[in-house]
């Protein structure tokens, strides 16, 4: 048994080493820089901006995309009404209804005359090549992956022989329309993001901007875009497609889209109101001071990953500046001793924290939770109010038959948090794609907006609460120096002595995985 072991390891090894043998990134395709589009203001989405704009002279304005049916439409709408340009870049692209539908809209764009660059992470999107690159022939469309494996024909040798630099991944997500709007925010693209899943919804946040942060949004996606570590398709390799492939894989997913125009969800997009209010200029906007804040695409090289490249220090000023009340919504949070320390420094000086999180009934990475709850007790020790999302109750505003969800933070059929939003002192908001996990603050690039405004302040941060109070568990410490879960389901005050809804082998799961030496990973 030792020595069929042993031979079945020597085998693995001999494959992986082979494997980064053979497998090297491409050097010698040709690569051309493009910019963003920066004249557009003669466009129907410029037209619509230039009223507001000139009413906020140097802000920026917030529209927030709580409704996860509202985010996908408002991206439909941005790629049925762009005339020049579309700069999309995402972490996850799925091949499902809400992936095929978009795509149907992009390449509408693209017939149109519109330039499209779609930048993708490799990893988080896993799309088959010969898709991508049926989707790269059209004339109008250029598609390119983010520090993408080598070896593509067999990509988990690939991802093994060359781990330390596949690891690191582009978690950035941003759609751009005509350099004049633009979406950022929690939110990939696939079913769970949008309420396509009956099974299974992220309760997310976007914000839809208009004004000079969209110019550093398109800033950035121009520093990624022509970055060392994005690699156009066709340059990694595979058949080219036929005009046949083409002409057959854009007319499945034509004739996909035409299929699904019956279907319930279509009919609750077609009743939304967010592409009328866009193409008339009415959509509300919070106006105030925008900044940018985001990891340089050089972060995805260990060789140069320092700490200027990263996103974290960057807020870690404004965080100092807090006064009096700190709300972190992060689902995937693991915060360290270092952040332990961080959070206990803003106590000790008089500021309210509080972090709501997954519990591990809700968290769709068991991992991520075993790396968490290890710092549960020290963050409560400190003072620090701990919240986890209650997967034991129908949350508020489920969507069901007949009756619609109205959005927030949280909340839908089986929910997961997903959204990751900071507000400090109900006048700062940052919203974005950054954990406060070590993947993100040390592996991953990140990317996310922060937005000075006391009105979206206030009502980002009454939501927060109102999500803590009705739909969440508040953790504690009883006299015994055991963890207590208090929450109400059903109407009900209820009280919990271990994790809440999560089975008994999910909670060893946990237990056992709180063992590896996992955490600079999750």
């Amino acid at each position: 048994m030792r020595d069929s072991l042993h031979s079945v390891i020597r085998y693995l090894l001999a494959l992986v080493l082979l494997a980064s043998g053979c497998a090297t990134l491409p050097t010698d395709y040709p690569r051309v820089d493009s910019r963003a589009l920066r004249e557009t203001a003669d466009t129907r989405l410029g037209r619509s901006v230039a009223p507001l704009a000139e009413s906020h002279p140097g802000k920026s304005g917030l529209h927030p995309l709580g409704r996860g049916l509202d985010a996908f439409l408002a991206r439909l709408a941005l790629a049925d009404t762009a005339d020049r340009s579309l700069d999309i870049q995402y972490y996850i692209l799925h091949g499902d209804t809400t992936g095929r539908l978009l795509l149907d809209h992009i390449l509408r764009a693209a017939d149109r005359g519109v330039r499209v660059r779609l930048l993708l992470d490799d990893l988080g999107t896993a799309a088959k090549d010969e898709t991508l690159l049926a989707i790269a022939a059209h004339r109008n469309v250029e598609v390119r992956l983010f520090n993408p494996v080598a070896l593509r024909s067999a990509r988990g040798l690939g991802i093994l022989a060359d781990f330390g630099r596949v690891n690191r991944r582009m978690h950035n997500k941003s759609f751009t329309a005509d350099n004049q709007i633009t979406i950022l925010g929690g939110r990939n693209i696939g079913d769970e993001y949008f309420e396509a899943r009956s099974d299974l919804d992220f309760s997310d946040l976007d914000v839809m901007a208009v004004g000079p942060v969209v110019d550093e949004v398109s800033s950035s996606f121009d520093l990624y875009w022509n970055s060392p570590a994005a690699f156009p398709i066709a340059a990694l390799g595979g058949a080219d497609p036929t005009g046949d492939d083409i002409f057959r894989w854009h007319d499945e997913l034509r004739a996909f889209a035409e299929s699904r125009q019956a279907s319930a969800y279509a009919e609750e997009i077609r009743q939304s109101k967010v592409a009328d209010y866009l193409a008339r200029g009415e959509l509300p906007f919070f106006w105030g001071t925008a900044k940018l804040v985001y990891d340089s695409p050089a972060k995805a090289d260990p060789a140069t990953a320092k700490m200027k490249l990263r996103l974290l220090p960057k807020l870690r000023p404004v965080f100092d500046e807090v006064e009096q009340e700190l709300l972190v919504v992060s689902p995937y949070f693991v915060p360290g001793k270092a952040g332990v320390s961080f959070f206990r420094a803003l106590r000790d000086r008089g500021v309210r924290v509080s972090i709501l999180t997954n519990s591990l009934a809700s968290s769709d990475v068991s991992a991520v939770h075993a790396g968490y709850a290890k710092y549960r007790k020290p963050l409560l020790q400190a003072g620090v109010g701990l919240y986890e999302v209650n997967a034991g109750t129908e949350p508020r505003g489920k969507r069901a038959a007949g009756k619609k969800q109205t959005g927030g933070v949280a909340g839908s059929s089986r929910a997961s948090l997903h959204a990751k939003v900071f507000v400090l002192d109900r006048r700062k908001v940052f919203v974005g794609s950054l954990n406060l996990d070590p993947r993100s603050v040390d592996i991953n690039t990140e990317i996310g907006i922060l937005f000075d405004n006391p009105e979206l302040g206030r009502l980002v941060a009454e939501r927060i609460e109102e999500t803590m109070r009705e739909d969440c568990y508040r953790l504690s410490i009883d006299d015994d120096g055991n963890l207590t879960w208090t929450g109400r389901e059903a109407g009900q005050d209820v009280s919990y002595g271990s994790e809440p809804h999560a089975g008994v082998w999910r909670r060893f799961g946990v237990w056992f995985l709180s063992f590896l030496p996992l955490e600079s990973q999750l």
